[in-house]
């Protein structure tokens, strides 16, 4: 379709070997408890758990009933109960409540906890104040990455961000090192690994420590090269409008999982549909990465082509039917409920984009971008907060602002903020405090202009001495430089020029030619560089952290860059959206790369908010 780029791009490695070992492990787990037994299972953990074994494999296994936990009295009869759940504490204190009820009913049965992704000492130290140790056995199940798609693959750890970013929770890191070492074992050696950011650095410092402990022995790697990167790098990007297809599919009706729930007003019945969303679907694979206003062009296109294959039909003798029949009309059935279905979802997007006045929005963003008309940006987000169009939304908008500018002045944030919480609620105070902690919303310092705060961070970079930034100059760092970054990496492509969407020139098309995302734009650098050799000032401006780590490669291998160098592994340590995913592919097809996106969780600016909503006064 729109992008063509070079053509001897390598194979991607076979994932479907981490579903394997995950469903075999957790087969192994429930054997340990041989006999009936009733399984209660997080919330969270039912989407993944579908895609590693479903019922039918489970009921095999001696699973009786299953159960969704809801910390609440259960009503089971069975005499063995186990439990396939996250490591949290007010899991773990209902679980105990029920071991406890049962000894007081006199009740005796055989109970075994199953931590998903590890066991962490403070859920053990619960059962043991609870009285309930000797009780109940744990293990743990070390089901760390679930393959979403060809090059997608999800630890489906959403609570990483706001643990690890915001609490300063730094329990996840020793998981995403373990992912990380599962990845080395069964698809490395790699050969170099590149990062920035505090996290990235501690997942792989966990990682080495594992390796260590066995070394792998000496094979043909089939992925090359590693790049780790923290979420709290980039805010900006995941906080845009997604205008490709599998973004805007995300932002509307929320991917989850890999799959998605169609309504009826997509589905024209009167039932909803659950469909898979990934390279299976012809459909979708050709236009999940395509800008918008490109898809209906497409589909229409692909309708005709459809119709003509059916149209084959007329005048067949009966062989030619009977070949027909039995080779392709199944395949053109299937293409046909798929086409459907994304003509559906199209419609249903584009009235909802309609009505929200989405153009205007989309101009609001980019002119933040770009750093042009403020103070109407500022008019246009009042009226979003008076006319209370979305809370989220609104929010949004406002750490666009904050990030952009460098901070608000002083009275445009006590304004905005008192409108906001005028209009939403006071309860979002403890929102603003959280959003503040992070530098996604605060507030400029008296007295500091931009210029004034660049050329600190500019003399702050310059001086060899300044080894390591103070708190406060951390604190003054992380507002004060995604105008300067955006200048030194080029990020808003020049306006004057007509940006053609259906032939994309750069990574900007995913953002309607408006901007570049800075997390693909800094991969990109670092891996045309070799390193961070020319962009230190750029690290230190992003808060550094910034590493490159080689494993030793002979000179051979180094002088002709093997298929398996040319596969790149990216780790987004926070999640990452399907934009950024879309970029990557992108960037991959201009320059013969192949781009495995491992994450934390797919996110997108409402799932970041919402992690950091605090409306519970």
């Amino acid at each position: 379709m729109a992008h063509s780029g070079r053509r001897d791009a390598p194979e991607l490695p076979d994932f479907s070997l981490l579903k394997r070992l995950a469903k075999d492990q957790l087969i192994y787990l429930l054997e340990q408890l041989p006999g009936r037994k009733d399984l209660f299972i997080d919330a969270d953990l039912m989407s993944p758990l579908d895609r590693i074994a479903n019922v039918t494999t489970l009921k095999q296994h001696e699973v009786d009933k299953l159960y969704k936990v809801e910390n609440k009295p259960i009503f089971s009869s069975c005499d063995q109960l186990c439990f396939l759940i996250r490591p949290r504490i007010q899991t773990v204190k209902w679980i105990a409540d029920i071991v406890n009820a049962d000894k007081a009913a006199g009740k005796f049965r055989r109970y075994k906890i199953i931590f998903n992704p590890q066991k962490f000492y403070a859920c053990e130290s619960v059962l043991e104040e609870q009285g309930v140790y000797g009780d109940v056995s744990t293990d743990e199940w070390g089901f760390y990455l679930l393959p979403l798609d060809d090059d997608i693959i999800s630890l489906e750890l959403p609570e990483f961000f706001r643990d690890n970013f915001l609490e300063g929770d730094q329990r996840w890191v020793t998981t995403a090192g373990s992912a990380l070492h599962l990845l080395h074992s069964l698809y490395g050696p790699f050969s170099k690994i590149y990062g920035i950011g505090r996290c990235a650095k501690m997942a792989y410092e966990s990682w080495r420590e594992q390796v260590e402990d066995g070394e792998p022995k000496a094979r043909q790697p089939e992925i090359g090269n590693v790049f780790l990167i923290d979420r709290d790098v980039d805010f900006v990007t995941p906080l845009c409008s997604q205008v490709v297809y599998e973004g805007l599919v995300d932002d509307i009706f929320r991917i989850k999982c890999g799959s998605v729930e169609f309504g009826p007003d997509v589905t024209s019945t009167d039932k909803s549909m659950k469909v898979m969303l990934n390279s299976q679907d012809k459909v979708f694979n050709e236009i999940r990465n395509e800008h918008f206003s490109n898809v209906f062009g497409f589909l229409s296109q692909k309708a005709r082509n459809l119709q003509t294959q059916y149209d084959k039909r007329k005048g067949m003798d009966i062989k030619q039917m009977k070949t027909f029949v039995s080779e392709e009309l199944k395949g053109l059935k299937q293409e046909h409920r798929l086409l459907s279905l994304h003509i559906g979802a199209s419609e249903s997007m584009m009235k909802k984009k309609t009505k929200q006045d989405f153009q205007e929005l989309l101009k609001t963003e980019h002119s933040l971008l770009e750093g042009f008309e403020i103070r109407e940006c500022i008019a246009y987000i009042e009226e979003h907060i008076n006319r209370q169009v979305s809370m989220i939304d609104s929010l949004r908008l406002l750490c666009l602002l904050s990030l952009t500018e460098n901070g608000l002045l002083p009275k445009d944030y006590r304004s905005l903020k008192a409108q906001y919480l005028q209009s939403y609620g006071i309860e979002h105070l403890l929102t603003f405090a959280n959003l503040r902690q992070l530098g996604l919303l605060v507030e400029q310092q008296p007295g500091e202009t931009l210029t004034a705060m660049e050329s600190k961070v500019g003399k702050l970079v310059n001086d060899k001495t300044a080894g390591k930034l103070t708190d406060a100059f951390s604190s003054l760092a992380k507002k004060s430089n995604f105008r300067a970054v955006s200048k030194r990496l080029a990020l808003v492509p020049k306006s004057a020029e007509e940006y053609d969407l259906r032939i994309p020139r750069d990574m900007a098309y995913i953002f309607s030619g408006a901007y570049i995302p800075l997390s693909c734009r800094l991969i990109e650098q670092v891996l045309e560089r070799d390193g961070w050799t020319g962009l230190e000032e750029v690290a230190r401006m992003l808060n550094g952290n910034e590493f490159v780590v080689s494993a030793g490669n002979s000179s051979a291998e180094t002088r002709h860059k093997t298929d398996a160098q040319r596969i790149i592994l990216v780790m987004f340590l926070g999640g990452c959206s399907y934009s950024e995913i879309s970029a990557l592919r992108f960037l991959g097809k201009e320059r013969g790369y192949k781009f495995i996106v491992v994450t934390t969780a797919i996110i997108n600016s409402a799932r970041m908010l919402e992690a950091l909503l605090d409306n519970h006064m």
